[in-house]
């Protein structure tokens, strides 16, 4: 049986003027988790979705909430994530002096804890803390706003990071987040990624489910 990557549609890209709509296309879809940009004006040059949006958001979502906290103190709204009871919080390296300290309490929330790098940041900058790294997203475009171009350099660093992922027999999952499309889907899962975050190649589509469907038939490179 082949392996099949994660799919996690980025809500960033949906219909701000029905999203109700958009978040039941993805709970019929074959989707495994829902991504959720978090947004401050600050450490990206754009603002998204709140906690209010959160908040109504989660009762009616089916799918696992992926939340990608681009903000400069991830760590202050860390209850107010957890009684919203999400499934993964991802937050940035730049913006994180205690990565430690800060993964440490993610998980003792109960939620998988993740560290987010820039494109430019090296991957080997988080070696020290991988082992409490329930995931690694790689930013392949710059962070802040949906429909940019893929950046071909994260296969490179995808490949660094998975080989000292298996050196070390972690089940740490890498995810990619940017100009996520069926041609650059499958380089990044050869490359050896685990999870997909795709926006506009879903939720632009003419048949988003079919979008979503075609990224899940993608195979995963064996472990």
């Amino acid at each position: 049986m082949k392996n099949r990557p994660i799919i996690s549609p980025s809500l960033l890209s949906a219909n701000f003027l029905n999203l109700q709509q958009d978040v039941e296309m993805i709970n019929n879809s074959q989707a495994d988790w829902l991504h959720i940009d978090v947004m401050d004006g600050v450490f990206v040059p754009n603002l998204s979705f709140g906690f209010p949006i959160l908040e109504a958001i989660k009762p009616i979502t089916k799918k696992p909430l992926d939340v990608h906290l681009m903000i400069v103190d991830p760590l202050k709204f860390l209850d107010q994530l957890a009684s919203l009871e999400i499934a993964n919080m991802l937050i940035h390296y730049e913006v994180s002096p205690h990565l430690h300290r800060s993964l440490s309490a993610i998980r003792n929330k109960g939620i998988k804890a993740g560290v987010t790098l820039n494109p430019h940041t090296p991957v080997e900058l988080i070696y020290d803390v991988l082992d409490e790294c329930d995931m690694v997203l790689l930013m392949s475009v710059n962070p802040g706003f949906g429909g940019q171009k893929f950046i071909p350099r994260i296969l490179n660093k995808v490949q660094r990071l998975k080989k000292e992922i298996q050196r070390r027999n972690l089940d740490t999952i890498i995810e990619v987040d940017g100009g996520v499309n069926l041609e650059t889907g499958q380089q990044l899962l050869d490359a050896g990624v685990d999870a997909l975050v795709a926006g506009n190649y879903v939720f632009k589509a003419p048949d988003p489910l079919l979008a979503i469907s075609k990224l899940k038939q993608l195979t995963v490179q064996k472990k």
